[in-house]
């Protein structure tokens, strides 16, 4: 496996671990407001992530089908549709927006991890 496929892999199966994590300390330690902000910000990432991923595998594989333009489009869709997702959940007060913050953090802390994973993968490596 290539390491671009390993990074990846890891920081999917790292999202959905950290997310549930999360979201079980939250629904059992903090108000439901917090509880929800930190499920909904993490399913929001997460998928994102997911289409994100989903979409550049496709745009790059051989044959390269998909236009530099319709991924930016993809792109910019998703963006669009996070940023009023993100809006109606604060405005309603569904959601409580330091919980929704940490929520949205969720695939940061997973490439921090896949890239801590990839260094001591290097340093093993070479002192060996």
């Amino acid at each position: 496996m290539q390491i671009q496929e390993r990074i990846i892999a890891f920081i999917t199966r790292a999202n959905w671990l950290i997310l549930a994590a999360v979201v079980l300390l939250g629904w059992a330690m903090a108000s439901p407001a917090m509880a929800r902000g930190l499920t909904a910000g993490g399913l929001l990432v997460t998928i994102n992530f997911h289409l994100m991923a989903r979409t550049l595998r496709r745009s790059l594989a051989p044959p390269h089908l998909a236009s530099m333009n319709s991924v930016l489009a993809k792109y910019y869709l998703r963006f669009i549709a996070s940023g009023v997702i993100i809006f109606a959940l604060i405005v309603t007060g569904w959601v409580h927006p330091i919980g929704l913050v940490i929520g949205l953090s969720i695939v940061v802390a997973s490439v921090m991890l896949a890239a801590g994973r990839e260094i001591k993968f290097l340093l093993v490596k070479e002192a060996v």
